[in-house]
This record gives structure tokens, C-alpha cells and sequence, in this order.
């Protein structure tokens, strides 16, 4: 086993975790260069938990003969056949007992204990090293307080006493680097999940100051939830989550694809706008986003109507104009959000629908900002004063969307 290669990888590890290298690219850069060392590992995992919306942890499994690290994002652990898997490895065993280091010696042919070291015995695995590299308390993220490895050799004799106290020496440098990538992921998507996309990279590029703001021409997109205080008042309160849940999948996703941001949501209320270089192009997105959103809705009343759930349609205002866009608020609690006349103006225009039984209201200025060609789709509902809105203005529809 080559002692200075061992050293030259733990300084590797250092450099990889500085210069932000991807949790992929770190374990398969250590253990190729940990066999190139003279450690014998056939089998490497290496998992974190994490924080997110969806996912409760990353696993990172690299094989010798696979030719690369292969990447594993995984959901809740606390029911069904994913906790029933949970318990029954060697992680929740050591957890359980306190300890930090499982070793299982299989080339004896004794059976494995633990279904995931039986499967890697049957394919020839002759030892098996798992570690748990806890952190101290302050250094923990929600669940995120420790990282699990698990090693495999597939040599005759499996691993030497020299391979183990090896791998246990450089552990502690490889979770220092996995946790590294791991926290820098989590302050992105926690950024991007709670301040919306665009903010979020704008935050997360040190966009952070009070009171720092830029003054932007934007498309701006208001809609809420038709007969929503009606619903949650005759609804099981079990419901409503989920109810909110589905609308929002669907107005979010709409404005994603299209090249929206959300900024805010608004109890059954979702604030988004639409940039470009060209404001026609960006009102074009808008009104992409909105044909998308009625596609998704449509689909989601027939699933929940057949399930005998209360269903809903989504009226949304549409409006262009200049806005402020930056840090607003106290120096303990800011938001990053748009501010100015015309995000009061399209909250405005979207309660509008309600009176005049449309889903979808247009304020002229959208109108003003689209093409002749795009004009044609629309159809004017007359001129209506704008509650806190300084003069009357014409409001106008998608004609294949007015509602009885």
C-alpha cells in the first residue's frame, strides 16, 4: 500500500472540496485514486442527507468496474418498503447500537445478516466496511448530521487491517468534502424553493443588501384561486393542503415552463413575472404560460373529480409594467421581491375576474406590448376603475376562455 499516495489523495480531497467540485466527481475521484494506492475496493456508497422538498438524501455508489459514480436521490425513509429497507441495513444498526464502525468478513461463505451485504456477497464481495462520520451538533442541517459509507473488496483474503485503518483515517477528509458540495446544493435550493429562480441566483450572487433594488420592465402575473374561501369553509381540513398543493403544481409549473419566476405565493395567491430582452416576447411567454396552465387545470378537475374532490379554476390578471425589483424590508427580515404601482395595479385586474365572469383579464398595456398578429386573439370587456388605481382602464380576454 503507497503511504505518500494515501497522503496525496487526502490534499486531493482538500483541493476538490475548495474548488466545488460535484459530490459525483469527489467519490470517483477518491476511489480511483485510492486503488491506484493499493486499497483493494471493489463497492463504494456514500450517502448524505439533505434538505429538500422532495428528496431526503443523495446516495453516491461508484463500482471498479463500472466506470463511473452513479447518482441516487431518494424520498421519505419512515414508511412503507423504503423504511422496512432502512431497518434492516447496517446504517440503522450502528445508529442503533451507538457505534460508528461495522465490519462483515464474507469470504468465509457465513451467511450476511443485512439483505444489501448478502446482495453483494452473492456477487462475490469478500469484506465489508460500513463508517458513520457523525457532526457535532451546530454543524448539523436538519437531518443532515452525519455522512454513511459503506466499503466492499472483492480480493481473495478481503481487506488487510492496513486497509481499514486507512480508509478510517481518510474518511473523516472525504466527508468534510461531500458535506462542502452538500451545503452549497442545499443554500441553492432553499434559496431558489423559497425566493423563486431567478431571486435566488440573484441572492445567492451576493444580491443581498437592504434596500438595494433594480428598476425593471416586467410582464406581471397575479392569479388566485376561484371560490376559495367557499371551498376551505365546506372541505375536511385534511384536504386543503393538498387541494393547494395540486393548484399551485399546476400555476407553478405553468410559468416555469415557460420562462416565468414565482416570487410569491399568497395564501391561494401566486405573484410571477415574465423578462425579456423584447417586451412582446416576454407577453408572449405569459400567454404561453397561461394556454399551459389551463391544459393542467382541465386535467387536474377530471383526476380529482373522479376521486370525488373539490375542484376549482384559477382567474389570473395579466399586466406590463415598470417595477422595482430587489431587497425590501427590515434589517433582521427582508424579501426579495418586485415592488411599485403595477404589481398593485395586476393583484387589481385579477380581482377583476371575479365581477366580470372572465378566468384571464388583460390590462391594455399587455395589449400595447404585444404584436398586431397576437392582438387578434383578444377580446375587449369593457373599461372598468381599478380599486387604489388612479384612472379607468380598458381590460380585454382570450375569447376562447370567457366563462359562462
Amino acid at each position: 500500500m503507497d503511504r505518500a499516495g494515501l497522503s496525496d489523495l487526502a490534499g486531493w480531497l482538500t483541493e476538490a472540496g475548495l474548488a466545488g467540485k460535484t459530490e459525483t466527481e469527489i467519490v470517483d475521484g477518491f476511489c480511483r485514486r485510492a486503488v491506484a494506492a493499493g486499497l483493494p475496493i471493489a463497492w463504494c456508497a456514500v450517502i448524505i442527507d439533505t434538505l429538500h422538498p422532495v428528496h431526503e438524501g443523495r446516495a453516491f455508489r461508484w463500482r471498479c468496474d463500472a466506470g463511473g459514480t452513479e447518482l441516487l436521490e431518494y424520498g421519505p425513509t419512515n414508511e412503507g418498503a423504503a423504511a422496512e429497507s432502512w431497518r434492516s441495513s447496517p446504517f440503522f444498526a450502528l445508529l442503533q447500537a451507538g457505534e460508528s464502525l461495522l465490519r462483515r468478513r464474507l469470504f468465509a461463505g457465513e451467511a450476511a445478516e443485512f439483505p444489501t451485504v448478502a446482495t453483494l456477497q452473492q456477487e462475490g464481495a469478500t469484506d465489508y466496511l460500513a463508517l458513520i462520520n457523525r457532526f457535532a451538533a451546530p454543524g448539523a442541517i436538519g437531518e443532515m448530521d452525519c455522512v454513511y459509507s459503506s466499503w466492499t473488496s472483492d480480493r481473495p483474503q478481503g481487506f488487510e487491517d492496513r486497509h481499514i485503518e486507512a480508509l478510517v483515517e481518510l474518511m473523516p477528509t472525504l466527508a468534510l468534502a461531500i458535506k462542502c458540495v452538500s451545503l452549497t446544493r442545499i443554500a441553492g435550493t432553499l434559496v431558489e424553493t423559497y425566493l423563486g429562480r431567478d431571486a435566488g441566483r440573484r441572492v445567492l450572487g451576493g444580491l443581498i443588501r437592504r434596500g438595494v433594488a433594480d428598476k425593471i420592465g416586467a410582464v406581471l402575473w397575479y392569479s388566485d384561486l376561484r371560490g376559495f374561501t367557499r371551498i376551505t369553509d365546506s372541505a375536511a381540513p385534511q384536504q386543503i393542503i393538498p387541494f393547494l398543493n395540486d393548484y399551485a403544481e399546476a400555476v407553478i409549473s405553468a410559468v416555469y415552463d415557460h420562462g416565468g419566476d414565482v416570487l410569491k405565493l399568497i395564501g391561494d395567491g401566486t405573484l410571477a413575472i415574465f423578462t425579456a430582452d423584447a417586451a412582446e416576447e416576454a407577453c408572449r411567454c405569459a400567454i404561453a404560460a397561461e394556454t399551459t396552465l389551463c391544459q393542467r387545470v382541465a386535467s387536474l378537475n377530471r383526476r380529482r373529480a373522479d376521486n370525488n374532490l373539490p375542484i376549482t379554476d384559477v382567474y389570473l390578471g395579466l399586466h406590463v409594467g415598470e417595477v422595482f425589483y430587489g431587497n425590501i424590508g427590515s434589517k433582521d427580515r427582508l424579501d426579495f421581491t418586485v415592488v411599485g404601482p403595477a404589481v398593485n395595479e395586476v393583484s387589481r385586474i385579477a380581482t377583476m375576474c371575479r365581477s366580470v365572469e372572465r378566468n384571464v383579464l388583460i390590462s391594455e398595456a399587455f395589449v400595447a406590448a404585444m404584436t398586431a398578429a397576437e392582438r387578434t386573439g383578444l377580446v375587449s370587456v369593457g373599461r372598468y376603475a381599478l380599486r387604489g388605481v388612479e384612472r379607468p382602464q380598458e381590460l380585454f380576454t382570450l375569447d376562447h376562455l370567457a366563462t359562462a
